[in-house]
């Protein structure tokens, strides 16, 4: 396990120490439950490239053909 120190305004302690009071918890407890959930949380990369993979799932099983006939897609144009 690694130990960081983390400077912050004396205010900012203060509130950590009334918030950490409240949940019954020591601020260094509240630093490393957010520290985790942010480490566990899928980054912007991994749930774009997620979400790729899910549309592209989409577009295999795509077929215009199930949609319109050729006829009503030219209708539709007009």
């Amino acid at each position: 396990m690694r130990n960081i120190t983390v400077s912050v305004d004396d205010e900012t302690y203060k509130r950590a120490r009334i918030v950490a009071a409240e949940q019954d918890t020591s601020v260094s407890a509240l630093v490393k439950t957010y520290l985790l959930q942010l480490a566990t949380q899928e980054s912007e990369f991994d749930r774009l490239k997620r979400l790729e993979a899910e549309i592209r799932d989409q577009i295999l099983t795509f077929s215009a053909s199930d949609r319109l006939t050729r006829d009503e897609l030219h209708d539709r144009h007009l």
